[in-house]
């Protein structure tokens, strides 16, 4: 039984506070796909280090887990905040602040002066819980999955240039829509600022495919990939491309096309491209006949710099 006054105390995750965080988190999402805590929290607590760092919400010193959550951070001055979770058992008491105010305080001491997080828009309770805690919206996305094709043949230029990228992105209605956020390249499943040296980086690596139609007119890249089980036990690869944006239906084809044709090279069995959330880069994702997720993604941002926050 539930005791009826417990004490809480936030403290960073230890690795026997596993077997209690993944008894609660176990079925967060029962209706949906599941909860992927449990999975990885034992990876967290032993990767745990000058950048990264775990929390729990301790019950009576050691008797229970009643929260977990985790930050991140993804540059000098980005943090990131992910996988907060309350026990059922003890929700309505205020936890979630308290976790969130140490993410923050953690963070900052760090020299971050923003962090995000991200929240599936069908999250309301997640949502609410963010803005409660000092998140404010930041942008939507979601995710065009285009099948791996090795012969896919895009229609118009692709080329593998970053000066011509970096400078079209510069100025696109995307960059404006995602806050100049992409997917991180280090970080799985988190979004932070996108540099310059990460498509020159994908330059060398034949990993960006930039469209040209009389000048720059959009581009991908592929960030990293990663191996997951499928529900009948078989093993299935991701290709993770950071970012997809374009000016026209045309374009879109192409870079979707392009990047069809890298992941088929890759030999992935799934693609995601994050592209920004509306009804133009969605319709045209429709329009060059690929798949795209049902529902968009959305991302929260708190100013750390407001003393407000923390």
């Amino acid at each position: 039984m539930t005791d009826s006054n417990p004490e809480f105390t936030v403290r960073q995750a230890r690795a026997d506070d596993e077997e209690a965080v993944v008894s609660f988190t176990r079925n967060t999402w029962g209706d949906r796909h599941g909860d992927y805590i449990p999975e990885v929290f034992g990876h967290w607590v032993e990767t745990d280090g000058p950048d990264q760092r775990t929390f729990v919400v301790d019950v009576n010193d050691g008797a229970d887990v009643a929260g977990v959550a985790q930050g991140v951070m993804l540059s000098d001055t980005e943090g990131w905040a992910q996988g907060m979770r309350v026990n059922p058992d003890y929700r309505g008491q205020g936890l979630s602040p308290s976790l969130s105010e140490a993410m923050f305080r953690w963070t900052r001491e760090r020299g971050a002066a923003v962090c995000r997080n991200m929240v599936f828009s069908w999250n309301v309770a997640g949502l609410g819980q963010s803005r409660a805690v000092g998140f404010e919206p930041a942008t939507e996305f979601r995710w065009a999955q285009p099948d791996p094709d090795p012969d896919a043949a895009p229609d118009l230029d692709v080329t593998a240039d970053p000066a011509a990228a970096w400078a079209w992105w510069g100025s696109s209605d995307a960059r404006t829509h995602l806050r100049g956020l992409a997917m991180d390249a280090n970080e799985s499943w988190a979004v932070s600022e996108f540099r310059r040296e990460q498509l020159r980086e994908a330059a060398d690596d034949d990993r960006l495919f930039v469209a040209n139609d009389g000048g720059t007119r959009g581009f991908s890249y592929r960030s990293y990939d990663y191996e997951r089980e499928t529900e009948e036990g078989d093993a299935e690869t991701w290709g993770i491309y950071g970012v997809g944006a374009w000016e026209t239906t045309d374009a879109a084809r192409a870079v979707l096309r392009a990047v069809a044709r890298d992941a088929g090279e890759q030999g992935y069995d799934n693609t995601r491209v994050l592209i920004p959330e509306g009804a133009g880069p969605v319709s045209d994702v429709a329009a060059a006949r690929m798949s795209v997720s049902d529902e968009p993604d959305f991302v929260m941002s708190a100013d750390l710099t407001d003393p407000d926050v923390v």
